[in-house]
């Protein structure tokens, strides 16, 4: 059992710290200062397409993306040390293409749907959105209302989703439908493919999220589309959407692994700096119990996401595993940024440090992708199941 990443893969995730710490890093004043003025944390489209340039001419573009469509098709391992280096930044840039849809294209695209939106997605050409959730249907996908209806060569769907991220701006968005209201989750939900400006595709509402992030709400209109956007085998688009849940789930645990050591930093730089009643903050044992505890988990927490990645490209089943990894990671990390934010004082409650943001980006973690509660009801289903 080996327990340190590839040489390649160590160079790789090196090579990610150095983007981050050159390309990302300084742009963390202006991003603070948008979300402080409430125009969101975000980067204009000029800084973003200079960092897709510097990404690409780096190599890192379409990392996990097969080759045949031009990535470098890299494992899951490989993966996470480059996951927990672009955690470490509150500057919201993601490594084209996006994991986790990329995953799901990956199990289920046609051949024509392959050169249509998997390749130019895996080259960072097209962007993409999912829905999901519904105003009614959350974390539990058999309560799913949208319907897709099949009237000859084409599908209507009717229906409203909510929480999508990038909606109004991705090139495609990958739709979860009720297409068999009898089979329920297991048999009766299909993913459709839906370009940017079908008709019938409607963007209700913006929606302000914490952390200067937003999320759109949809409503689907009798939205016409050709038999060819079904998306994977009609009434099995539940795996491939747990698929795409799983990796993100992975990819959070890094996330969190990045956000709480940068946190852990700031209080191991901070505590020997302020003095209070004559003595440095980083005497105190509160301080030094906080810091030897989020190192512990820290370690933890990294030691289970690689354990998740190896197993994932071993080919197994990895879904109670994603779940600690959800639960243990976002909690892990909230409580080391709000430790962070209890040594830094009146200086941590302000928007002039990230700290602010980290704490929102982890804290609306601990509700996308399945809420904690959920997750510790799935781990302890599957435990109790397989005593039976």
């Amino acid at each position: 059992m080996e327990f340190a990443l590839a040489e390649e893969h160590q160079m790789l995730k090196d090579l990610v710290n150095r983007f981050v710490q050159n390309e990302l890093m300084p742009l963390e004043k202006i991003v603070l200062e948008r979300e402080a003025a409430g125009q969101g944390a975000i980067l204009s489209e000029a800084e973003r397409v200079t960092l897709d340039n510097k990404a690409s001419a780096l190599g890192l573009w379409g990392l996990d993306a097969p080759q045949d469509v031009g990535g470098a098709d890299l494992p899951t391992v490989a993966l996470i040390g480059v996951y927990e280096e672009l955690g470490t930044t509150i500057t919201p840039y993601t490594l084209a293409p996006d994991s986790p849809n990329l995953r799901m294209l990956m199990a289920t695209v046609t051949e024509e749907q392959r050169e249509e939106y998997l390749k130019p997605y895996a080259q960072g050409k097209m962007t993409s959105a999912i829905g999901i959730s519904e105003p009614a249907a959350g974390a539990d996908p058999a309560a799913m209302k949208t319907q897709a209806v099949r009237e000859g060569d084409h599908w209507v769907i009717n229906g409203r989703k909510i929480w999508v991220s990038r909606a109004a701006e991705a090139d495609f968005t990958i739709l979860m439908a009720v297409t068999d209201k009898t089979a329920g989750a297991r048999g009766g939900i299909s993913a459709f493919l839906i370009d940017k400006g079908t008709p019938g595709f409607n963007i209700v509402r913006k929606i302000p999220m914490i952390g200067g992030a937003y999320t759109y709400e949809i409503a689907l209109e009798d939205c016409r589309l050709p038999a060819s956007k079904l998306l994977g085998k009609l009434g099995q688009g539940f795996a491939p959407m747990q698929l795409r849940l799983t990796t993100r789930r992975v990819q959070m645990g890094a996330w969190c692994v990045g956000l709480a050591r940068r946190a852990l930093d700031m209080i191991c730089d901070y505590a020997p700096q302020r003095r209070t009643f004559g003595a440095p903050l980083s005497e105190r044992q509160t301080i030094q119990w906080w810091a030897a505890d989020a190192a512990t988990r820290i370690h933890a927490c990294r030691l289970m996401t690689y354990d998740a990645a190896w197993k994932i490209d071993q080919g197994r089943d990895v879904r109670s595993e994603a779940s600690m990894i959800k639960v243990f990671g976002t909690e892990m990390a909230w409580e080391t940024i709000d430790q962070a934010m209890q040594t830094f004082g009146a200086m941590g409650m302000t928007k002039e440090m990230p700290l602010q943001l980290m704490a929102s980006k982890v804290r609306t973690m601990r509700i996308y992708e399945g809420p904690s509660e959920i997750h510790r009801w799935v781990v302890a289903r599957n435990l109790l199941r397989s005593r039976r």
